[in-house]
């Protein structure tokens, strides 16, 4: 009895991991990481590029103390 308890505890606390090592190994497997990777990319490159359109001065002084570093 106890050692059902001692499970369903486990369960609960790791069955987001659980699914997660699921879900990546299956993603390993189909070689479908590769297509996440580069929707991550994409999507990266949006947030960035909206980013330095909205705030283009405070990226330009940023560079500009960057660059003036080296």
């Amino acid at each position: 009895m106890e050692n059902n308890n001692n499970f369903a505890e486990f369960l609960s606390k790791y069955l987001g991991a659980i699914i997660g090592g699921i879900v990546a190994i299956i993603l390993i497997c189909t070689s479908l990481y590769k297509l996440c990777v580069d929707i991550l990319i994409i999507i990266a490159g949006i947030f960035l590029g909206n980013y330095i359109q909205n705030n283009r001065e405070n990226v330009k002084d940023s560079l500009k103390k960057f660059i003036d570093k080296f």
